[in-house]
């Protein structure tokens, strides 16, 4: 099946090689009991976009018992790995199937920028799910072990990544140590600036929509004006055929000249 890469599809690579890297973590390194928890939550997260990714070629097959002689492992992907642990294998063969597709940084690039509005929206979420997953699994590595610090379990620094990024900051949970203070900085600076891309973003739709208006009413009115040329060019021809024809007709009904006839008419003499 040939592999239609889009924006998304690097959205969704991205967040693939994100989940073999917790996996591998997981596997690789004795993880707290809280931050085991963080990846679970966050593979559920990840696992939504998998679903939708999964919706959308579905939707797009032409065949889509064709697309499920290989599609059945986009099915697999999406459930959360602690519910079906084989799954995680799944996710290994989506990210060697889109980086298949994908040859080379150059063709990345030409994708991101061939329609900027969907490239940006693409890098923000992008960007978003990656700030949020590494900014909650620091805090919590960085924050628990402190006494002072109210961020103590995998909900506690979920909910406050989410809070953070979108620059809402309730102030329930924060941070008490300068390293937590410095994550939280980096963290709400990239919100303003990802949240002011999704704003673009959906500026850009309402923009493309006048656009595209305005593109059909000039493309009609071409339509209308090359129509019209075309009915006068074909009236002003008629017009022609129409007054030659007057012209034969009146040369020959006119009566022939007699001799001795000039142009007043026949010369009488007394």
């Amino acid at each position: 099946m040939k592999e239609r890469v889009t924006p998304f599809q690097l959205f969704i690579l991205v967040l693939s090689i994100y989940v073999i890297g917790a996996m591998a973590a997981s596997l690789l390194l004795t993880l707290p009991p809280e931050l085991n928890r963080l990846l679970q939550y966050m593979d559920y997260i990840v696992c939504f976009f998998f679903f939708i990714d999964f919706c959308q070629r579905f939707m797009r097959a032409e065949s889509k018992l064709a697309y499920m002689r290989w599609g059945w492992i986009d099915l697999l992907a999406c459930i959360p790995a602690g519910l079906f642990q084989g799954a995680r294998m799944f996710r290994v063969v989506q990210v060697l199937r889109v980086l298949r597709a994908v040859k080379s940084m150059e063709m990345i690039w030409r994708l991101l920028f061939r329609n900027r509005a969907e490239g940006v929206f693409a890098s923000a979420a992008t960007a978003t799910v990656l700030l949020v997953a590494f900014g909650a699994i620091t805090m919590l590595m960085v924050e628990r072990p402190n006494p002072a610090s109210p961020i103590e379990t995998a909900e506690d620094a979920l909910w406050w990544a989410i809070v953070t990024i979108t620059t809402v900051g309730y102030g329930d949970y924060y941070p008490v140590t300068t390293l937590g203070r410095v994550v939280a900085v980096l963290l709400m600076i990239g919100g303003v600036g990802l949240f002011g891309s999704f704003a673009a973003y959906i500026s850009s739709i309402f923009i493309a929509d006048d656009s595209e208006r305005e593109s059909r009413e000039a493309r009609a009115q071409r339509d209308m004006t090359r129509a019209l040329h075309h009915q006068i060019r074909e009236l002003t021809g008629e017009v022609r055929e129409l007054r030659e024809r007057l012209d034969q007709m009146h040369n020959t009904s006119s009566p022939p000249s007699l001799p001795g006839e000039d142009e007043k008419g026949p010369d009488r003499r007394s």
